[in-house]
């Protein structure tokens, strides 16, 4: 099957190559991400592969299915970006990756809340600097700390067992609670009271009308005053701007965020050259109690490889008739 991938980066073609070694498909990499308007650049391809900030939306799809688009496979588990109902109805399947390495995203979020608790950042730029002065830089010990965890799937369940390990004392909100989280000593109650308890709150949750701006002006105003806050799920279930309010008035005592809800003209690009136009992005970077890394928590070897195996699996499975196929369909979101 021929196949265009768009928003591909140079890290990503030997995974992806390695990965179709064995199902022969005619991979073509292509660098812009697709809108409605680099849409046409997949005419004559049966199949589109996309990423989390490739825009799927009606206009898009309809281009797609002009120019022959039978199926779109996207290399990540969301698809917030996709416009489900349009692509239904032009006929094109929908298949994504459902999990690849819940460790990886898991693992990075204990990364951003060590880094922010321990000033690991303001601590590195300062030695270089040949200031060793601990001024400024004083943490807490997490052991015996809640952190409140909003979705316990896969990656919160990795996040919750990490957390129980450093003596954490863990409570958390999911529609859905399950038996693993239960064992390992979680205490699920009303997001409400995630809020009012939690020394850190982390966001483990799909994006969904339900949730988008889940972290709002009154969310903000029922969590502890300090509060850690770290988001490495999906950009908007932040109201970046209600953020920034509450760091100003101390509300908020720290923020780790690898995504942004704005991210998708900024993202996985070297922009160092440019005056970045996002004044929201730059106030939070003013910060120092603020880290935000570049959606770069799924980005291990272990993750990227299990990425491209279901990818191009799901490519071969729709071709074919055979095999598992990871559809996404309304049924998923309505």
């Amino acid at each position: 099957m021929d196949v265009a991938f768009f928003s591909t980066k140079p890290y990503e073609r030997a995974p992806f190559e390695a990965a179709n070694d064995a199902h022969g498909h005619r991979l073509e990499f292509l660098e812009p991400r697709l809108t409605s308007e680099t849409a046409p650049l997949a005419e004559g391809f049966p199949g589109v592969c996309g990423f989390v900030n490739d825009r799927f939306d009606a206009a898009a799809l309809e281009v797609l299915r002009s120019g022959g688009v039978r199926l779109l496979v996207l290399r990540s588990a969301g698809f917030n970006h996709v416009d489900l109902r349009a692509a239904r109805e032009s006929g094109i399947t929908v298949a994504h990756v459902p999990e690849y390495s819940p460790h990886a995203v898991a693992e990075h979020t204990v990364a951003l809340i060590l880094a922010l608790n321990r000033k690991v950042h303001r601590a590195y730029a300062r030695v270089r600097e040949g200031n060793f002065s601990l001024d400024g830089l004083m943490g807490f010990d997490l052991h015996g700390r809640t952190v409140g965890i909003v979705g316990t799937g896969r990656i919160g369940t990795v996040f919750a067992g990490i957390m129980a390990g450093m003596g954490c004392r863990l409570v958390a909100y999911d529609p859905v609670p399950n038996d693993e989280c239960r064992s390992l000593g979680v205490s699920y109650v009303a997001l409400q009271d995630v809020f009012e308890a939690s020394h850190i709150v982390s966001l483990h949750c799909p994006l969904t009308p339900e949730t988008h701006h889940l972290i709002n002006a009154d969310a903000l105003r029922r969590m502890r005053d300090g509060v850690m806050l770290v988001n490495t799920s999906r950009g908007a279930l932040v109201d970046t701007v209600a953020v920034v309010d509450a760091l100003k008035a101390g509300k908020v005592g720290s923020l780790g965020l690898d995504v942004y809800e704005e991210e998708a003209d900024l993202f996985f690009r070297d922009l160092s050259g440019v005056v970045i136009q996002d004044d929201v992005l730059m106030r939070l970077l003013t910060f120092p109690n603020v880290i935000v890394t570049g959606h770069q928590a799924f980005f291990t070897e272990e993750a990227v490889r299990n990425i491209a195996e279901t990818t191009i699996a799901n490519i071969t499975a729709f071709e074919r008739g055979a095999g598992t196929l990871h559809e996404v369909s309304l049924d998923k979101v309505v």
